[in-house]
């Protein structure tokens, strides 16, 4: 692939080290990469959605959100407005757009923050309408685009000054909202860090230093693998390492980059053939989509500049020559910040073969050149697999029993190339009370379990056992214990491929039952089969289970006691 990397040097604009200390961030060294050629096609990309930042804004002066921008539901919003913000301040100040100095931008830009003021409360909070309102978290993850575009702004041949009145005004009312607002998530406390050093950057002021040093007293939630609390691998954790990263950058604590070194080496072995990011073990909405490397770029970028990393690099030079619509966001980090332009190390691959397994996250990661899979505890999908886009996205089991049999091992038991995922169900009967206990008073049946004698107690022990052989891998179930319960083993996979050796389910929507004893799925010319099928009943919703995954499905039938062996390649 081709590889695009930033120029040395810029003219009248002194280059410095990686570490860029905040006394030094906004000096007369401020650089402008206008003749870059990456920075210029983030430009370009960044110029074709002006059009449509201005066509979406609400010009209506009788209108209550007059000078907001609408979301996807048509609801005007403080998040919409701070991108429409950033994106025209992007084009505003960047001497080879097509909008360089246009006044028009600058009016809908005065607009926009006209109504960021006038929905903001007076605690200095603004709403996240979808769910949190005067919210101290969301007010902070409005601050990071506003502060950047005050700062391209200010450093503009033709100074906004009304538009930079308007933003002050607001980054100081957020200052105040946030110095002793509250938070709901983990991954909040470092926004609202980095938001706080944004504006005491623009604003010194010691209160906010304070409050910041106060949340980041309580350590970062990161694990011995690298993980942090939430999981998140495509939203949240590329946000803290981007949160951490600026706190460092600007209130000189390089002690935080520690953490963003040990998530995005640990990354490394999350990604998979196609660039895409392994999502099942994350604890947030991320969970099971699809998701690229794509938000990671600004860390992989800086970092690779601070440390040297070449792995790092490669990340980052994928991203510039095959992403580059996915990263355009980040064109207002590299004209904020100078020396995020510096020419990368030189770039080295890294590992694609592999096997890692994140204790602390009960997750095995299998990497072989194209092929990849990931098997899971804590979670009730146990098993993925990918060949290039061809994708078994998950693989979950469940039985109807006691309406509580969705499989879901508590740990992964390593026994070299074997992977023992366990389950121990119970499923018990009650006694009447016993006399003396109950008072003649009618109690919560619930709580009386507690104190019932249990009788034809019911049991079902399910092992999975996963191991790789050769370039296939087998599943291996045992479950025994009461008989005759209805089992299902649902093969999810991605959307878009064909599916063959299957008849549909009636009445459910992508759900097939098993017709061959070979199951093949093909995908961009890649394909995955599954053999031999198992089909002994026609029930897939099974009562207690979790509803059917998203995309085709295809599930093996049975009863217990069984025993199979599946082969996967």
């Amino acid at each position: 692939m081709q590889r695009r990397h930033f120029v040395k040097s810029v003219s009248n604009a002194a280059i410095i080290g990686p570490w860029l200390p905040a006394s030094n961030l906004f000096s007369k060294q401020y650089v402008r990469f206008q003749n870059d050629q990456l920075v210029s096609q983030l430009i370009e990309i960044n110029d074709s959605k002006v059009a449509t930042r201005l066509d979406t804004q609400i010009t209506d002066k009788d209108h209550r959100w007059y000078g907001g921008s609408p979301n996807q539901y048509g609801i005007p919003n403080a998040a919409s407005s701070c991108a429409l913000i950033q994106d025209l301040s992007c084009a505003y100040t960047s001497p080879t757009s097509a909008y360089f100095q246009s006044e028009r931008l600058i009016d809908s830009i005065t607009r926009a923050t006209e109504y960021l003021l006038a929905i903001q409360y007076e605690d200095g909070t603004v709403d996240l309408h979808t769910t949190n309102f005067h919210s101290p978290p969301d007010t902070a993850f409005r601050v990071e685009p506003l502060a950047l575009s005050y700062h391209i702004l200010s450093h503009s041949e033709s100074k906004p000054l009304e538009t930079l009145a308007n933003l002050k005004q607001f980054l100081t009312n957020a200052g105040n909202a946030l110095t002793i607002g509250g938070i709901h998530t983990p991954n909040h406390r470092w926004v609202v860090c980095m938001a706080l050093a944004h504006i005491n950057t623009l604003f010194p002021d010691e209160k906010y230093v304070k409050r910041v040093n106060q949340w980041l007293s309580e350590g970062i939630d990161i694990d011995p693998d690298g993980q942090y609390t939430e999981k998140s691998t495509t939203v949240y954790s590329p946000l803290v390492d981007r949160c951490l990263i600026t706190v460092a950058r600007l209130l000189e604590k390089p002690e935080l980059l520690e953490p963003v070194r040990k998530n995005l080496e640990m990354t490394l072995y999350y990604i998979r053939p196609n660039f895409q990011v392994s999502t099942e073990a994350s604890g947030r909405q991320d969970q099971y989509r699809i998701g690229t490397i794509a938000p990671y770029y600004y860390p992989y970028r800086y970092m690779a500049l601070q440390d040297g990393n070449s792995r790092f690099a490669y990340i980052a030079n994928y991203l510039e020559s095959e992403q580059l619509n996915q990263i355009s966001n980040s064109l207002i980090y590299l004209l904020q910040d100078g020396q995020l332009g510096n020419e990368l190390p030189e770039e080295e691959p890294f590992n694609t073969n592999y096997v890692k397994y994140f204790k602390h996250s009960e997750l095995v990661r299998i990497r072989r050149g194209h092929r990849d899979a990931s098997i899971l505890a804590n979670n009730s999908l146990i098993f993925s697999y990918f060949k290039g886009n061809a994708a078994l996205t998950g693989v979950r089991l469940a039985s109807a029993f006691f309406g509580k049999g969705q499989f879901k091992s508590d740990t992964i038991e390593v026994n070299e190339n074997e992977y023992i995922l366990k389950q121990t169900l119970e499923g018990p009967y009650y006694q009447p009370l016993k006399s003396g206990t109950f008072e003649g008073t009618q109690k919560d049946f619930g709580e009386q379990r507690k104190t019932r004698e249990q009788s034809e107690v019911q049991n079902l022990e399910t092992t999975i056992i996963i191991k790789e052989v050769g370039e296939s891998f087998e599943l291996s179930l045992s479950i025994q214990g009461s008989e005759n319960v209805p089992v299902a083993l649902e093969l999810g996979f991605r959307e878009g491929g064909e599916l063959s050796g299957v008849t549909p389910v009636k009445d459910i929507p992508d759900a097939y039952l098993v017709a061959e004893q070979q199951i093949t799925y093909n995908l961009d010319g890649q394909s995955i089969t599954i053999s031999p099928g198992y089909s002994e009943h026609q029930w897939t919703q099974l009562r207690g289970a979790l509803p059917k995954m998203e995309g085709p499905s295809v599930y093996l039938t049975g009863y217990t006691p069984l025993e199979w062996t599946l082969k996967i390649e």
